[in-house]
């Protein structure tokens, strides 16, 4: 391993929990996304550098990347320290997967920087770490979408089981209305305790979300594309949310719901018109109560984190 050699990659924003999949499904995007660079270190341990105005913190152990590359370093004792300079584009509590870009696209860097001592999982599991920095609790929802692309299904976290799943050609409209929404504050409004008769609804839609996407069934993924047990609670603290829901279905969507947390909405459509005309709608909600917004229309990233330079 050279002391010169470094690696820059692309981390990308995640939808987590695709509106009924909560903790269990995401998928990775192509754009928005982190620009990340790391290499090796004379100075021990994790140094961070920031190129971004977020001001995040530089110690490592509270710093999403830091904490990933602190757990990794732990079972790789040969490397003295590791340097990591965080260009951040995703906007921390967006609900577009922030920390997890940081913290997966860290850990992956690593590992190639290294020679691919560990595996995929390995590396999902380090980046948890970063994960409860965050939220305060390790998921891996947009951790694992990053770090293997496409649509992601966590059937377990201990132990970890991640299944990819196939999906067909989808276009997907963001819109991001300028409030921070964080992840700790959306967790700890959800209820306890739920009705069995919404579980089970919520089991049916999630069997038939995964059942639409590997059938490529657009009809089953709009039906399934349902929350009863966290979108109500949650939706409060979005601004707009019931209209940019109803206004994008009505120009042809096929459904969507919050990302994350919040306070990003995302939409599913079959099409880029479509998926435009849903941008449009998006506009008109956030510009009708003067709430500044960012949006995107993208696709579903197959590959997650990219190696730009090496």
């Amino acid at each position: 391993m050279s002391q010169q050699r470094s690696i820059t990659i692309h981390a990308p924003a995640t939808v987590a929990n695709m509106v009924c999949g909560f903790d269990v499904l995401g998928f990775a995007v192509n754009d928005p996304y982190d620009i990340m660079k790391i290499r090796f270190s004379d100075r021990p341990g994790v140094t961070i550098v920031n190129e971004d105005a977020y001001n995040l913190p530089l110690e490592p152990e509270k710093n999403v990347a830091g904490a990933a590359l602190l757990a990794l370093l732990e079972e790789a004792p040969d490397v003295k320290g590791l340097e990591i300079t965080i260009n951040k584009q995703i906007k921390p509590g967006s609900g577009v997967g922030s920390s997890a870009a940081s913290a997966a696209g860290a850990v992956v860097a690593a590992n190639i920087l290294l020679g691919h001592p560990f595996s995929k999982p390995d590396l999902v599991r380090f980046a948890m770490n970063g994960e409860k920095v965050a939220s305060g609790v390790k998921h891996a929802d947009n951790i694992a979408p990053c770090i293997y692309g496409g649509v992601t299904l966590i059937r377990s976290i201990f132990p970890l089981d991640i299944i990819q799943l196939n999906a067909p050609p989808l276009f997907v409209t963001i819109v991001h209305p300028q409030i921070e929404v964080r992840t700790a504050d959306a967790r700890s409004i959800l209820k306890q305790q739920i009705l069995l008769k919404d579980a089970i609804k919520q089991w049916g839609n999630i069997a038939g979300l995964v059942a639409g996407l590997q059938q490529q069934d657009y009809e089953l993924i709009g039906r399934s594309l349902e929350d009863v047990l966290i979108e109500p609670v949650r939706s409060i603290l979005i601004p707009g949310f019931d209209q940019v829901k109803k206004r994008s279905r009505d120009a042809g969507a096929l459904g969507g719901g919050i990302s994350g947390s919040g306070p990003s909405i995302f939409m599913l459509s079959r099409d880029e018109a479509t998926a435009k005309k849903v941008e449009q709608e998006m506009h008109s909600v956030y510009d009708a109560i003067n709430l500044e917004h960012h949006t995107y229309v993208t696709t579903i990233n197959s590959n997650g984190i990219t190696i730009t330079e090496q």
